[in-house]
């Protein structure tokens, strides 16, 4: 443990922890990555053929999944973090107003979430062992457990044996972006903090899988490398997860960057026909994968989406601690390259610092009124966690 003055770096790791098979699959292509590429193909993206992908996109969504539309909330939990990432607003070198939520704050917000519809909240929050331990983590979720049937995570990497006590409390979803899967990009982009280390990121959804979560949630940050090369090894990531990980349902996130603290511009930003494109190559590909559709995309393309493969979709959402209700105003502090800065008087706002902007910031309400227009189904809740007990292990 340190103290709250000083900063960190990524300490030994014990091992990558990629199993055998997975020493090189990044690599490896299989009959269905190899049809992923071939639907990725640039003269596929013209209006007519785009228009085919996506009219087949759209019948095996509804073969697969119906009309339904998951609908799930980001619950910040911290935005302190010992990671610099270029591309992140909460990045440790950012000057920006921090603060981590009590339990008792986290439940508050949790309930204001509940009482707007939602009944799956991902938990969020920056790398930081200082704050988001295991214990801190472990007694939110038991908090909010007995009254949010569905709980994610969306926080640092960790140990297998790690991960084991937040499913018992009541997590059944991990979620771990990549970020990127180019090596280069990656190294580039991650120069400081246990963020650093690729492979270990890497191995991340394997590990939650043998640690019984039931819901793996992976994806890759667009905007920081090449769109389609991206693609590819997401597939790959994919269809090898799709084989190892087998009893755990997975997803696909697909962020692109959004303007944040820090003033990061992507160096290879994805245009809006070829994120679509993207979207229903990932469909046809891999038709039995849920899609999420996050608040960074605008409205229209965020309607557009809809029908095309998406089956999970954020709403109303807030990338700072506290946004939902406010909480956490009386502990906000600066921090300077990692150190924690008191203000003298009261500070600038009464918010922390949100991770990026917001695109979409329609209420829960406005987006499943939209989807009952468009004919779809909005869930709030698709599954009773009692129907989970007892599974047996994935590997």
């Amino acid at each position: 443990m340190i103290s709250a003055g000083q900063t960190e770096e990524a300490a030994p790791r014990p091992g990558i922890n990629l199993s055998p098979q997975a020493s090189s699959f990044l690599l490896r292509d299989t009959p269905r990555t190899r049809r992923f590429q071939e639907l990725l193909a640039p003269e596929l993206s013209t209006s007519e053929r785009l228009e085919a992908l996506a009219a087949k996109a759209h019948r095996l969504t509804l073969q697969h999944f119906g009309r339904a539309m998951r609908l799930f909330a980001p619950l910040y939990l911290s935005n302190e973090c010992i990671n610099n990432c270029k591309y992140c607003g909460f990045s440790r070198d950012n000057p920006i107003l921090r603060v981590t939520l009590t339990p008792e704050d986290v439940e508050a917000e949790a309930r204001h979430l509940v009482a707007e519809g939602f009944r799956h909240i991902l938990l969020v929050a920056g790398e930081h062992p200082k704050f988001i331990s295991n214990g801190y983590l472990q007694e939110v979720i038991a908090r909010l457990h007995r009254f949010v049937p569905s709980l994610s995570l969306e926080v640092g990497p960790m140990e297998e044996e790690e991960y084991r006590p937040l499913v018992s409390a009541g997590a059944e979803g991990l979620v771990v972006y990549q970020e990127t899967y180019n090596r280069k990009a990656y190294s580039e982009m991650h120069t400081a903090g246990p963020k650093r280390d690729f492979d270990w990121r890497l191995a991340c959804p394997e590990r939650g899988a043998r640690a019984g979560f039931r819901r793996i949630g992976i994806g890759t940050l667009l905007g920081l490398a090449p769109w389609r090369e991206e693609a590819i090894a997401l597939a790959r990531h994919t269809d090898y997860l799709l084989r190892r990980a087998w009893r755990a349902h997975l997803t696909i996130s697909l962020p692109r960057l959004r303007p944040a603290a820090g003033g990061f511009a992507p160096p290879d930003p994805v245009a809006d026909r070829d994120f679509v494109h993207l979207v229903c190559a990932l469909r046809i590909a891999f038709p039995e994968v849920g899609l999420v559709l996050s608040t960074r995309e605008s409205p229209r393309l965020r309607e557009m989406l809809i029908p095309l493969g998406v089956t999970m979709m954020s709403a109303g959402s807030h990338t700072e601690p506290g946004g939902y209700t406010g909480a956490g105003q009386d502990d906000l502090h600066l921090t300077v390259k990692g150190r924690r800065v008191e203000f003298i008087d009261k500070p600038p706002c009464t918010t922390a610092t949100g991770q990026f902007e917001i695109a979409d910031e329609r209420s829960a309400a406005d987006i499943a009124t939209l989807l009952q227009s468009k004919g779809y189904d909005p869930v709030w809740k698709d599954w009773d966690q009692a129907l989970g007990k007892g599974s047996a292990n994935c590997f």
